[in-house]
């Protein structure tokens, strides 16, 4: 069909196809059969604790890499789609009770929009 064929072009286009698949990796992130933004964390950034980061747990492990205590966290740029991936340890990691959505908007949003309630 016609998706097909415009997926078929973007393939064609280095540069394009490059985009087109992060793009669309991301939106699959968040929606797909393979979400990966669903554990939405707070992230200690300072040895006090004090400087703290929203993201989400993007693997649970990198024992992959010898770092078997290490998980992956994503931290969104506010008013953007991209952000930083972060490797920290788990001990620094505090799990929110939230929808991954309203999470993400509050980040995105840089705080402005309101956060609902957790219950």
């Amino acid at each position: 069909g016609l998706v097909a064929a415009i997926e078929d072009t973007i393939e064609k286009l280095p540069l394009v196809r490059l985009v087109y698949n992060a793009t669309k990796d991301l939106i699959g992130a968040f929606v797909g059969e393979k979400k990966r933004f669903d554990r939405p964390v707070v992230v200690s950034m300072s040895a006090d604790g004090a400087v703290r980061a929203l993201g989400f747990i993007t693997q649970e492990s990198l024992a992959i890499l010898g770092q078997s205590d290490t998980v992956a966290v994503y931290l969104p740029f506010s008013y953007s789609i991209a952000g930083w991936t972060c490797l920290v340890p788990a001990s620094r990691v505090q799990p929110v009770n939230a929808a991954s959505s309203d999470f993400m908007a509050f980040v995105v949003s840089g705080g402005v929009v309101d956060f609902p309630e957790v219950k």
